[in-house]
């Protein structure tokens, strides 16, 4: 293989991003390595809508699975692993195909960010968390704001987790974690594919996916977890659907209102994925779903491969 390329296939959840990489991964002897920030954790299948057992049968995948739900996985730490697993697939003469929707994870690892190297600090989180709590998350998102503007606009205030980070390297470092974190492109020939479609057609997708969720057993899913010992504040269980249906099964949810507040919070999260790819948009070839044609990717990526050579 001449280059190192690199086929990035993003969009926001429930446009189809599984089905179409295995397809062309059949097609150009290539890996998945999975950019899905849910689909780290062991034990959270449905709910995170993880590729069935055929379909990891059909092709090799790569970052699934990677860590129990009461264990975490940096930003860093993922950007280790998939420039390992890009590596690995090189060798091997396969083509490795990135794909997810999770847009940090795409961004940081394609853009080359320098990951600030600040320990967590405990103390200072479970503050920070407080703080939260008892002002707000809009209150903690300003005081990002005052100590970094940039970095405050890549982050939605809603995020409670990623503003604390935030917060927490520029404190400790003494500098804004915008300036810590550099850029230095990996040396990959990169092809992106955006599968996008008309909004409401998309939340339609995508309430779909949740009744079938619920129907292939994500109550019981999120029951056997909370059973297990895993707390409903840990970062894996605020996923869409897992935070919803621990209200149900702990608090006075009924599970009508869980189900339906899941779809509007992945509505609203669709927005931020289509935020976040707007903002940072490396040349994104954008396929609309709608049209069912996937022929004309297929095409893009055969022609693309021999140009590398």
């Amino acid at each position: 293989m001449a280059g190192k390329p690199l086929i990035i296939i993003l969009g926001p959840t429930a446009v189809g991003k599984t089905g179409l990489a295995i397809e062309v991964a059949k097609r150009v002897q290539g890996e998945i390595i999975s950019a899905d920030s849910r689909q780290i954790y062991r034990l959270m299948d449905i709910g995170t809508a993880k590729p069935s057992n055929e379909q990891r049968a059909a092709v090799p995948h790569h970052l699934i699975n990677v860590v129990n739900p009461d264990e975490n996985l940096s930003l860093a730490e993922y950007q280790r692993l998939a420039r390992t697993a890009i590596d690995t697939i090189h060798t091997k003469g396969n083509v490795p195909l990135l794909v997810g929707g999770t847009g940090q994870y795409i961004t940081a690892l394609v853009e080359g960010w320098s990951i600030p190297q600040v320990a967590p600090n405990e103390a200072l989180r479970t503050e920070l968390e407080h703080f939260a709590e008892r002002d707000g998350a809009a209150a903690l998102h300003q005081r990002l704001e005052t100590l970094d503007p940039k970095a405050a606009l890549n982050i939605d205030y809603r995020n409670v987790r990623r503003v604390i980070r935030a917060l927490e390297v520029c404190i400790i470092a003494g500098e804004p974690i915008s300036e810590l974190q550099r850029k230095q492109p990996p040396d990959y020939d990169m092809l992106h594919i955006g599968l996008t479609t008309e909004r409401e057609h998309l939340y339609e997708q995508a309430d779909k996916r949740v009744d079938l969720m619920i129907q292939d057993g994500f109550l019981s899913e999120v029951e056997g977890l909370l059973n297990a010992g895993y707390s409903r504040k840990l970062p894996s269980m605020s996923g869409l659907g897992y935070a919803e249906l621990t209200a149900y099964l702990l608090d006075h949810l009924s599970l009508e209102e869980a189900v339906t507040l899941t779809k509007n919070n992945t509505h609203d999260f669709i927005r931020r994925q289509y935020t976040w790819f707007r903002g940072h948009d490396p040349g994104i070839l954008w396929h609309n779903i709608s049209n069912d044609n996937f022929e004309i990717i297929f095409d893009i990526v055969d022609g693309w491969l021999k140009e590398l050579g």
